[in-house]
């Protein structure tokens, strides 16, 4: 649920010791306690873990101590942490994955197990593994803490990998920092995905292919998906087994750094899916009884598994998953210069029940017994840790429940993010596409769930992530055309389906991103409505990677349809770049809303929008009222160029007039609405 109650003034004067979200929204103010104590909790909890005088983020810092790591003099230390384990070794290709003595490890206090070896026992490129014995029982695990795994093409296995390249990667743009006050305008990419062949594609190639696209089409921030290493390539990277270590099916770890300084070259900011939500039931493979136990990072018994997506659930409660996963924030930025993260699952880290079971009708639905206040603790520590290390990193929440103060700062009562997702929105789109017609939309409704956010956190809007594109749902442009996507995209070829589905593929995107309460985003591909859904290889398509790759060819052939709604999002998002348009400090300012007439008209950031749905009707002299002004057409959803009909004249002016309705003091601007079109204009 996402809640305007933000915009309700207060009935009763606010008191000088609030919490900024209370006297914003009077509708908490009976919750005002617990928010406080929820705050001190997460306060408390991490003085506990670390000095109050010295940064926080020094504490994040276990990737620089666990693992494998070159010693000053040359050799060799190895550290991992498995309270539980009697006896642990290094096995692998320099051991003959036997275990042999000198690659025992000695236990350290508390649970911590080291190996110290000499410059030549381990070379570069070798395979390894952990062979632990714990009481009862022993097997064969992956390091916690590693930086490479690699999967044997033969048997399928995981093993680590010495990762010692002879040069470490120079950064051609070490320095690069985002800028805080501009809107994240984020393109949503999967580079295994992202090539045409039905195979998985590589950093190297997203880099070179992908990457200016990206720039090209104005974006300027880039969200990698299934970056860290998942076993089962099908889970679209969600089932991660090793938290640390960058997925070595799309290449090496240099050419992960080199694609994302690339993309540091060109001025675009990269930031990644970070999956602290869950992980693979993988023992072999990941974290799942790695020393023998269930509890070691885990909840011991149901809390601990997640039915509904086969997975471990972290305990967010003790204090060395704390620091495991809040170094693990720290890795990223450290070892890989990226600039933020989209933290996966936030609402299922939330609420005990995962939020499967809630429908949050009511702000009570936030301060239950139900809520899981040590995850939340763990999100505040981990919005601080980041914004410790990168002061202008971007978080943004993965959140479906609209917990209030998620996307606030912590001075205000909130748990840190930047931005959260507007879900609701992708959500209300399909639900219009698949109840009604479009000439049935009911607009003032429209309206409202486009702006039904609180005003005092920052919400990234889209109309379709990957969610939408993953086979069992549909593209936008899948419901508006169905076959006409594959028999009626050709130039030559007339087609009122076709026709009716490019003009309101656009409308919604503009509309979209014009009313985003901070941010915006889209999925590679859907800017120039990819024709086929997201299937990754498994056992019920043959494994086939035929849905698993991006036919960027389409958006290329001047003799398809595809081309005019690629260039129409890049004309769109050089828009929203000019005017800052989806700056949270703009505001929407309703001006026109006729349900007959199907007319929507508003101003933002000095543009102001007009969108006729009507699917027939065009009308001649429309009167938007408005502050008196000159304007000027900057963006024409009807333009030729957008595989439009053209029936508006580029950069053509119109001059407020006073008194069409007979008040002298109240200005309109008149205007030609074709059909199914929208147009914005600036005023001059």
């Amino acid at each position: 649920m996402t809640d305007q109650a933000a915009s309700i003034p207060a009935k009763t004067p606010a008191r000088a010791d609030e919490l900024d979200l209370v006297r914003c929204d009077p509708l908490l103010r009976p919750y005002a306690g617990q928010m406080r104590r929820r705050q001190e909790v997460a306060a408390a909890r991490r003085l506990k873990l670390w000095s109050a005088v010295r940064p926080f983020a020094e504490f994040a810092a276990g990737h620089e101590y666990f693992g494998l790591h070159r010693r000053p003099d040359g050799g060799w230390v190895f550290r991992e942490w498995a309270p539980n384990a009697d006896a642990l070794w290094l096995v692998g290709d320099a051991t003959g994955w036997e275990e042999r003595p000198e690659y025992r490890a000695s236990r350290l206090p508390r649970g911590v197990w080291e190996l110290n070896l000499p410059a030549t026992a381990l070379v570069h490129g070798q395979h390894y593994q952990l062979s632990l014995h714990w009481p009862g029982g022993a097997g064969r695990r992956l390091p916690a803490w590693g930086r490479r795994m690699v999967q044997d093409a033969g048997t399928l296995i995981f093993s680590a990998q010495v990762w010692d390249p002879p040069e470490p990667y120079r950064w051609r743009v070490p320095e690069f920092r985002r800028d805080p006050a501009a809107p994240p305008l984020i393109y949503e990419a999967h580079a295994g995905m992202a090539q045409e062949e039905g195979r998985v594609g590589t950093w190297r190639e997203f880099r070179e292919k992908v990457l200016p696209r990206i720039v090209a089409g104005g974006y300027n921030t880039i969200q990698l998906m299934a970056v860290q290493e998942h076993p089962y390539y099908g889970s679209f990277g969600y089932h991660v087994a090793n938290l640390f270590a960058a997925s070595s099916r799309f290449g090496t770890p240099e050419e992960l750094k080199e694609l994302v300084d690339a993309a540091h070259a060109a001025g675009v900011a990269v930031i990644m899916d970070l999956v602290h939500s869950h992980v693979a039931k993988n023992e072999a493979e990941g974290l799942s009884r790695f020393d023998g136990t269930q509890f070691q990072f885990f909840h011991e018994g149901p809390r601990g598994e997640h039915r509904h997506w086969d997975s471990r659930c972290f305990d967010y409660g003790k204090a060395e998953v704390l620091h495991f996963l809040l170094s693990n924030c720290r890795f990223w930025l450290d070892e890989y210069h990226f600039d933020g993260f989209r933290f996966d699952g936030v609402t299922s880290m939330l609420y005990l029940d995962h939020g499967i079971a809630r429908v949050f009708t009511g702000y009570h639905d936030y301060f239950d017994a139900g809520v899981d206040e040590d995850a939340l603790t763990y999100l505040a520590l981990a919005n601080r840790v980041v914004h410790e290390v990168r002061p202008d990193a971007l978080t943004v929440a993965e959140d479906v429940s609209g917990m209030p103060g998620l996307a606030a700062p912590p001075a205000a009562g909130g748990f840190g993010f930047d931005y959260r997702l507007a879900m609701g929105v992708p959500d209300y789109w399909v639900k219009l596409l698949k109840e009604c017609r479009d000439e049935e939309w009911p607009l003032g409704r429209l309206w409202y769930e486009l702006n039904n956010r609180r005003s005092d956190e920052k919400t990234v809007g889209y109309v379709e992530s990957h969610d939408q594109a993953i086979v069992g749902d549909k593209t936008l442009i899948f419901r508006l055309l169905e076959r006409e996507m594959y028999d009626g995209m050709s130039v030559l070829h007339q087609s009122l389906v076709v026709d009716r589905g490019l003009a309101l593929h656009k409308m919604v995107r503009l509309m979209t991103l014009a009313t985003s309460g901070g941010g915006y985003l889209n999925f590679m591909g859907n800017e120039f409505g990819h024709p086929e859904w997201i299937d990754f290889p498994r056992e019920g398509n043959g494994w086939s990677y035929h849905y698993a790759r991006r036919q960027w060819h389409l958006r290329e052939d001047p003799l398809l349809r595809y081309r005019f709604l690629g260039d129409f999002d890049a004309a769109m998002i050089r828009l929203a770049q000019r005017f800052h348009l989806v700056n949270p400090a703009a505001p929407t300012h309703l001006l026109k809303h006729h349900e007959a007439d199907r007319v929507l008209a508003f101003e933002r950031a000095g543009l102001l929008f007009v969108f006729n749905f009507a699917a027939a009707q065009s009308y001649q002299d429309y009167a938007i009222p408005l502050a008196p002004g000159v304007f000027e057409m900057v963006l024409d959803s009807d333009a030729a160029a957008f595989g439009g009909f053209g029936r508006l004249k580029p950069a053509e002016e119109h001059f407020s007039r006073a008194g069409l309705d007979g008040d002298a003091d109240r200005h309109y601007v008149t205007l030609y609405l074709p059909a199914r079109s929208a147009q914005v204009l600036r005023r001059k």
